[in-house]
């Protein structure tokens, strides 16, 4: 059995990550793909939105999917939210299943630079999602050690600060996000 992992910020979860999910799952044949909301990331400033808030959204946006999931771990750990801490972790609840880690062509070449990057690449494969606009590039020259492979499939150009940006000026993110993310966005006035 092979688990994929999806970590991120999620502020907000919109149609491009889901799609890269689904990518990821059909490409690399997954039972199921977890999504990770990051509590505090550590290569980023401060999410604008409540980690509870993000957890919600990303609650939202995969309940219909039967192979997606969300897991609270890094909502409930202290400290930074480091990747090689959740696999860690779900390596043991999980019992010998293949993790793959899930990221986009355009993280994959910073994953090398993440806090205990070799141990990442002993306790999981590195599943790269190719999004629009992505250039390849060497595996070995960008991860050394790490066992990749690639997913390709159509995706979506969407981005968050895309989906902030909209909000902010008041205009609509439907078809962005899925309708219940977009509904808690409006009632709770996230972005604003």
């Amino acid at each position: 059995m092979s688990i994929g992992l999806l970590g991120g910020t999620f502020d907000p979860i919109h149609l491009g990550h889901l799609r890269a999910a689904e990518n990821a799952r059909e490409g690399f044949g997954l039972e199921r793909v977890i999504f990770v909301p990051a509590a505090r990331p550590p290569h980023r400033s401060e999410p604008l939105t409540p980690a509870l808030d993000r957890y919600a959204m990303t609650c939202l946006a995969v309940a219909s999917h039967p192979h997606f999931e969300v897991s609270d771990l890094e909502l409930c750990r202290d400290g930074p939210s480091y990747t090689v801490d959740t696999l860690a972790a779900l390596a043991a609840l999980c019992g010998g299943a293949e993790l793959l880690l899930l990221v986009g062509g355009d993280t994959f070449p910073e994953v090398c630079t993440w806090h205990q990057a070799q141990r990442i690449f002993e306790l999981a494969v590195l599943g790269v999602v190719e999004r629009p606009g992505d250039m390849s590039q060497p595996d070995a020259a960008l991860a050394p050690g790490a066992r990749v492979r690639r997913a390709h499939g159509p995706g979506l150009d969407v981005s968050a600060t895309q989906v902030r940006e909209r909000v902010g000026r008041g205009l609509s993110v439907r078809y962005l996000v899925p309708d219940g993310v977009a509904d808690y966005i409006a009632k709770r006035r996230l972005y604003r």
